[in-house]
């Protein structure tokens, strides 16, 4: 039998022994290697911003070194513009137009000033305006919305912008109809169909799953925009892009709508390393069939097209990516609006 005391002399005998050899041999753990966290803002799981941001994560934790990334669901994009202002996530999904109001201070920004610290990577798919109205309301036109019930978004939201100035453009104010609804699109669909109003504007990527839901429910149409004020009012707000609903995205809907729309885009903050920031976006690059195969939408990213309608400063990582790219000029000049590079 061993006795206790014997039995700590000998855990006692076998760490001297360890810690000598360890000195001995000048042994000493190895160091753990810094790792590099991204976080990425991006919408609703069920929306188009999650699975994108979700397979950018996977192609960073797969191909950059030191890096782990991970997708985040959060409000989308006026919450995103919070969490990069506070410099609380890396990468973000986000509207353009929201981007620009948040660097100019200006709409939902007027109060809270302007966000200096959002920067500019890449402009990626087009979120389009759609006015949806009864196909019985008599609106043929956007300049027939005067004296009609019409839900122009929720409180403070990009929709609600979009269409205070597409109104302003045709020569309208929400004070020329005979009400403007403060609704999300979900509560504006529910209205179409039951008949409370009789038109409403929704800004997303097409088809939009409600908007086909309200098609098979009851007669709608989609108005185009004037084609005579197009030119002027992109030239008045530089984050919009002419669009087009092609025929047959939704139900009974036979011809083609003129429209605009905003850009989602990637965004960050300043205070992201230089370095970093070029190894990301060359490896978004290098890895778009990943990205692609995630969602739809992740086609739309294309390089050449990356800087168009791009409203704000890049980011110096990914305006170096973009100035060595082989296709610079024609990245640079392929937009209606001036880009912004450090």
């Amino acid at each position: 039998m061993i006795h206790a005391g014997k039995t700590v002399r000998i855990a006692l005998w076998t760490l001297v022994v360890f810690f000598a050899a360890v000195v001995l041999c000048g042994c000493s753990p190895e160091p753990e290697e810094e790792v590099v966290r991204i976080h990425i803002a991006t919408g609703s799981m069920a929306g188009t911003y999650y699975p994108l941001g979700a397979a950018i994560a996977q192609v960073f934790n797969d191909h950059l070194e030191g890096v782990s990334a991970e997708a985040e669901s959060s409000g989308a994009s006026i919450a995103n513009i919070a969490l990069l202002a506070d410099e609380e996530v890396e990468l973000a999904l986000v509207q353009n137009d929201i981007a620009y109001y948040a660097v100019n201070g200006t709409e939902m920004y007027e109060e809270t000033g302007s966000q200096e610290n959002i920067r500019g990577i890449a402009v990626w798919f087009p979120e389009i305006i759609q006015i949806v109205v009864n196909a019985d309301s008599g609106i043929d036109s956007i300049g027939d919305l005067r004296g009609k019930r019409v839900a122009v978004g929720a409180p403070g939201s990009g929709t609600e912008a979009n269409a205070r100035q597409i109104l302003k453009a045709h020569g309208l104010t929400y004070a020329d109809l005979d009400r403007a609804d403060l609704l999300t699109f979900t509560e504006a669909a529910e209205n179409l169909v039951d008949g409370h109003i009789d038109a409403a504007f929704q800004t997303a990527g097409i088809p939009t799953s409600v908007i086909t839901d309200v098609a098979d429910a009851s007669n709608i149409t989609i108005i185009s925009f004037d084609e005579n004020m197009m030119d002027s009012f992109l030239a008045d707000y530089p984050f919009y892009t002419r669009a087009v609903i092609p025929a047959g995205t939704y139900p009974h809907q036979d011809e083609p709508v003129l429209t605009v729309a905003v850009m989602a885009m990637l965004a960050t903050h300043s205070q992201v390393d230089e370095e970093l920031m070029y190894s990301m976006v060359q490896t978004i690059f290098d890895h778009l069939d990943t990205i692609s195969a995630a969602h739809a939408r992740g086609a739309d990213l294309i390089k050449e097209k990356a800087l168009v309608s791009m409203p704000i400063e890049l980011h110096p990582g990914a305006a170096r990516y973009f100035s060595e790219s082989s296709s610079a000029e024609e990245v640079s000049a392929s937009g209606n609006h001036p880009v912004v590079i450090p």
